[in-house]
């Protein structure tokens, strides 16, 4: 099977999940400037919401693209991806409504969790269906920016819910300034290969 029918699905999931995000901001009611000040905290919540997709966005076809073939395992992996990202709407509003309350701010988390193990189960799919020395697996090599993100989505969740919901934004927020810069190893892997 190939993989630009999944590729194609999960665009047009993550596009219907951004305009999902979008529908949830809300006009404020006054003319004045001070009116928007209330939907600062739902904003803000998009905004970083939207960094994530954005990532995700970005990184998918930079993965898929150095696999060659996808079968029936990948793309369940792939749908179980998708899942956890069409929660990102959920979490982004309750967290926003509620002015980043401690356990909405655990609940993003969750999902913000759930959603990289969904990623790291897909990438492993796509390891199990390449040889050992393919250039997916060259490029991905220890995939230690993905440990140390695990790590963090679980020290922010605990923080957030037991400590000081602003450490965890803090810690989630720092997530994604890692992965704002596309996952350079598989292109690199990619031009290495062509050389």
């Amino acid at each position: 099977m190939t993989k630009g029918r999944m590729e194609a699905f999960s665009d047009g999931v993550i596009a219907i999940i951004i305009t999902i995000m979008v529908l949830e901001l809300r006009v404020p009611h006054g003319a004045e400037l001070a009116s928007l000040r209330p939907l600062a905290p739902v904003f803000l919540s998009y905004v970083l919401s939207l960094v994530y997709l954005g990532i995700y966005w970005n990184n998918h076809p930079h993965l898929t693209h150095a696999a060659r073939l996808v079968d029936g395992r990948i793309l369940w992996a792939n749908l179980q991806l998708l899942f956890w990202l069409s929660l990102f709407p959920f979490g982004t509003h309750w967290m926003g409504e509620t002015a980043f309350a401690a356990v909405p701010v655990a609940a993003y988390g969750g999902v913000l969790l759930m959603a990289a193990l969904a990623y790291t189960l897909l990438v492993r799919a796509l390891l199990a269906r390449h040889a050992a020395d393919s250039v997916l697996a060259k490029a991905i090599g220890s995939d230690l920016k993905g440990k140390v993100s695990l790590a963090c989505y679980v020290a922010g969740i605990l923080l957030a819910a037991f400590v000081n919901r602003w450490l965890g934004m803090a810690l989630y927020t720092i997530v994604a300034f890692i992965w704002l810069v596309p996952d350079l190893r598989i292109e690199r892997a990619l031009a290495e290969h062509k050389d």
